[in-house]
Parts: C-alpha cells; sequence; structure tokens
C-alpha cells in the first residue's frame, strides 16, 4: 500500500509540476491547446494571472515532493494529507467553476492518492 501511495502522489506532485509549467512558461502556446474553450486573443492578457496560479500549483507539488524527505512517518503522512486534501479541493472547485474534465484530471489522481495512503497508515 505505502509503495501505490508514494506512486500516486508522484504522479500528482508530477502533474502539478507540469501544470506550473504551462501556467507560468508556456501559457501562450500549451495554454492554448489546453484550454480550447478560452479566445486566442485572451491568452496574452491573462499571462500574469495564468503565472501567479503556475506559482501556486507549483506549490501544491512541493508540499508533495516535500513527503518524500520526511522521515517520521506520521509527519510524512499528515503533510500528505494537507497537499493532497488542497489539491482535492482546487480540482473540484475547478470541475465546478471551470470544467467537469478538472476532477478527473486533477481531483479523482489525488482522492486515489488520498485513499492509498490513509490505507497504508491502517497498518
Amino acid at each position: 500500500m505505502k509503495l501505490i501511495s508514494q506512486l500516486l502522489i508522484a504522479l500528482v506532485a508530477l502533474e502539478h509540476l507540469y501544470i506550473l509549467y504551462m501556467e507560468m512558461f508556456a501559457w501562450e502556446t500549451l495554454g492554448k491547446k489546453t484550454f480550447k474553450t478560452l479566445a486566442p486573443e485572451l491568452f496574452k492578457p491573462t499571462k500574469s494571472l495564468a503565472a501567479n496560479q503556475g506559482l501556486y500549483n507549483g506549490f501544491l507539488a512541493a508540499g508533495l515532493i516535500w513527503t518524500f524527505f520526511i522521515s517520521d512517518t506520521i509527519w510524512q503522512t499528515n503533510i500528505a494529507v494537507f497537499f493532497l486534501s488542497c489539491v482535492i479541493i482546487a480540482g473540484l472547485y475547478g470541475a465546478y467553476s471551470a470544467s467537469k474534465r478538472i476532477f478527473f484530471v486533477q481531483a479523482l489522481p489525488a482522492i486515489a492518492a488520498l485513499f492509498f495512503t490513509l490505507l497504508a497508515t491502517s497498518y
């Protein structure tokens, strides 16, 4: 269970590093390909807003990556639960406010990681 938990946490962290890259550095290229419902002329004026969002995604990734360097199992679990919960909440809000697809791309992997993280601590 611990290995599955760590693999899923790593997957969620990598996803958020990708989002950081897209929103901070490739908003006008990858952003256009990803967010096809936005008008193309909106990407240039919203570049700084997207970069700010990207930074927050980077913090989420950093928190999840941090869990791999914490030796105390209880603290490792607590930090993982906190950051996975943040990702889940962001994914739920994104699904509600922007696109249902965000639930499946962002929230669902974090829910699976949280499930296996909690399952791994019960042994």
